[in-house]
């Protein structure tokens, strides 16, 4: 019954369309009655009842239309636990199921490393057809104690993309980073455990990650790359070869010069069952963001990755990286990082490239300069045959700039829905679920907005309704109010820091002083009155000499 009455409620919009019916229903009701009750009708007569009789029945057929639309949007809303706006709707009774998530389109993420994690953990809100294709060779990466105990791969970024499909990202997270610390387990990694002890059960590594989606309760599934072992080659400028993935920035910075090329060894490496079928069967491929040298373009290489994707009629979408990465893309631009794509795999791999707009606050840029970093540069005329799309991409999370989960997978949906819609889709259940969750994360970032300027007007005491603004903020003071205020906050605990020490300072060196001779009269000693009194005389005898 509450169930029912959630369906009045100002929030579910559907008032309108029953109020509609309603409307129609009367006119409808009201021309019937009219002809029924006339005893001579005239042309006039005929005319009017006719109009009000089709403008009845035609507002019974839009309120229909319209009611049940809205009908399907709602149940969408109320069957996703991970809307945070409708946490407090109950409508699981009524009739529907999360089939429709299931319906929902199939995107293929290739990449590895913390950009992957951060496409996944955003488009999982919106389908449940994801599926990760990362590398898990080895790289020629020393081995962890863990590893070398067990002899497992280099299992990183298989766990690492796991743990962002998963329901519960932070506990899973906690599991498989736990290390043991005492017993015979101690220095063993659980999550290398897992893996040897899912491979033992399923007799093989495949399905050992693949049977991971089930137990761990994910949203798609992980597939490796490639089963076979590989090393990652990078052939520099100057003619070096550097076969160990974690030497490749340092070699750089060393020799001073560039990448000129990546391969893997051996060349023929195999594509793991189910990883051409997957794409094949994709609605969107997104490659990236990622370190482009050894997370990107290594997956790409493997035999027929590239040609799979090229064939695809799948939406090609390139994530490129807000930041340059120290001894791989120094002084890399947008056109840099595709023609590198383009050079190692062909055209046909990339159809969009979606970058940020760059907004970054100096002094978060500042401290990447430190580093050797800078923002990758904005050259987009340079490349032709690609659709680019400016997005505001960027977040600080712990002080480092990072792509916001949440704003890149709304830019990768907003590309699928332009499909559907060109394909005349707009009534289809996928269409309306992806539509649907783009317009309420809209409305949820308004409000956000709105909360944090109420808060920043009450925490300033401007809140009140005599005040008036002096000055209109502008666009990039209003966007990243939030860090400037950050930063100032933390310039503001470093002066008091450095005031502290001053003054602890100037206390200790007080301390070592000698104390001065005051000037405070004090009595004299026997001594001290004789020592005078002989002074005087002898002074008087002179003067009587004189």
């Amino acid at each position: 019954m509450k169930g029912f009455f959630q369906w009045f409620k100002s929030s579910s919009k559907m008032k309108r369309w029953m109020f509609l019916i309603l409307v129609g229903i009367i006119l409808a009701c009201y021309g019937l009655a009219r002809i029924l009750v006339m005893r001579e009708i005239s042309f006039t007569d005929v005319a009017q009842v006719v109009a009000i009789f089709v403008v009845g029945f035609l507002a019974i057929v839009i309120g229909l239309v319209f009611l049940n639309k809205r009908t399907l949007e709602v149940l969408i809303e109320a069957s996703d636990e991970r809307m945070e706006n409708n946490k407090n709707v109950n409508m699981k009774s009524l009739i529907f199921n999360k089939t429709v998530y299931d319906k929902g389109p199939n995107i293929v993420v290739i990449g590895g490393g913390t950009g992957l994690d951060t496409v996944l953990s955003g488009l999982k809100n919106y389908t449940n057809n994801l599926t990760a294709i990362v590398t898990v060779s080895d790289y020629g990466e020393t081995a962890t104690n863990s590893r070398k105990e067990l002899q497992t791969l280099p299992l990183d970024d298989v766990k690492d993309s796991i743990v962002s499909l998963a329901a519960k990202e932070g506990e899973i997270e906690k599991l498989f980073n736990y290390e043991f610390k005492e017993g015979k387990l101690r220095g063993l990694n659980f999550s290398d455990i897992y893996f040897l002890a899912m491979k033992g059960v399923n007799r093989n590594f495949e399905d050992a990650i693949i049977k991971s989606n089930e137990v761990l309760n994910m949203v798609g599934k992980v597939i490796p790359v490639t089963l076979d072992e590989m090393k990652i080659v990078a052939e520099l400028a100057n003619g070096y070869m550097v076969e160990e993935r974690s030497r490749i920035p340092e070699v750089v910075a060393d020799k001073i010069t560039k990448i000129n090329r990546i391969t893997v060894n051996p060349s023929n490496c195999r594509p793991a069952p189910g990883v051409v079928e997957a794409i094949k069967q994709a609605d969107c491929i997104v490659i990236g963001p990622g370190s482009l040298y050894t997370n990107v373009i290594p997956n790409l290489l493997i035999n027929g990755v590239a040609k799979a994707i090229k064939e695809s009629t799948a939406i090609k979408v390139y994530v490129c990286n807000i930041m340059t990465e120290p001894g791989q893309t120094d002084n890399y631009s947008i056109s840099d990082h595709i023609n590198a794509i383009i050079e190692h795999c062909g055209t046909g791999i990339i159809d969009y490239c979606i970058y940020d707009t760059g907004e970054i606050i100096p002094e978060f840029i500042k401290k990447y300069n430190m580093e050797g970093q800078d923002l990758v540069e904005q050259d987009v005329d340079k490349v032709k045959g690609i659709k680019f799309l400016q997005r505001n991409l960027s977040m600080i999370k712990s002080d480092l700039i990072r792509h916001d989960p949440s704003l890149v997978a709304s830019s990768i949906i907003e590309l699928i829905c332009d499909d559907l819609r060109y394909q005349d889709k707009q009534n289809d259940p996928q269409y309306l679920m992806l539509n649907n969750k783009l317009r309420e994360e809209k409305r949820i970032n308004k409000i956000k907005k709105r909360m944090k300027k109420q808060n920043k007007k009450i925490a300033s005491g401007k809140g009140t309704k005599n005040t008036t603004p002096l000055k209109s903020k502008s666009k990039f003071s209003s966007k990243y109010s939030q860090r400037i205020a950050s930063i100032r906050e933390a310039d503001k605990k470093a002066e008091r820091k450095a005031k502290q020490r001053e003054q602890k300072g100037r206390a200790k060196s007080k301390k070592n002083r000698v104390p001065k001779k005051d000037n405070v009269t004090r009595k004299k000693t026997p001594q001290e009155i004789r020592e005078e009194m002989l002074k005087q005389l002898k002074n008087s005898k002179l003067s009587d000499k004189k």
